[in-house]
């Protein structure tokens, strides 16, 4: 995350709010780099909505209007399937219920 307003100046702060700001997401208040601090599993969260601010560190003041985001959390098949004792020969009759 980065503003046009940042040219080097040291009185920028960036700041971050929403689900898991400070906790599972933290900001690099100089850079506005964002790292996430923990391993994310879509199966528990499959997203999160943060809100990020460019702020005057000497008047806490914004200096931009703040930029909402979301961080949809991709899915790795973490618990592959496990077909013990194959091959499976099964049938069923035509016209079956569901």
């Amino acid at each position: 995350l980065h503003t046009d307003l940042d040219v080097g100046s040291r009185n920028i702060k960036y700041v971050l709010a929403g689900e898991g700001a400070g906790t599972i997401f933290v900001i690099n208040e100089k850079t506005g780099d964002i790292h996430a601090m923990k391993r994310l599993d879509r199966e528990e969260k499959a997203e999160y909505t943060l809100t990020a601010q460019v702020i005057n560190r000497d008047t806490n003041e914004p200096m931009e209007p703040p930029s909402e985001f979301t961080i949809k959390v991709q899915d790795i098949n973490d618990n592959a399937p496990e077909f013990n004792n194959g091959p499976y020969q099964a049938s069923v009759p035509e016209m079956s219920e569901v």
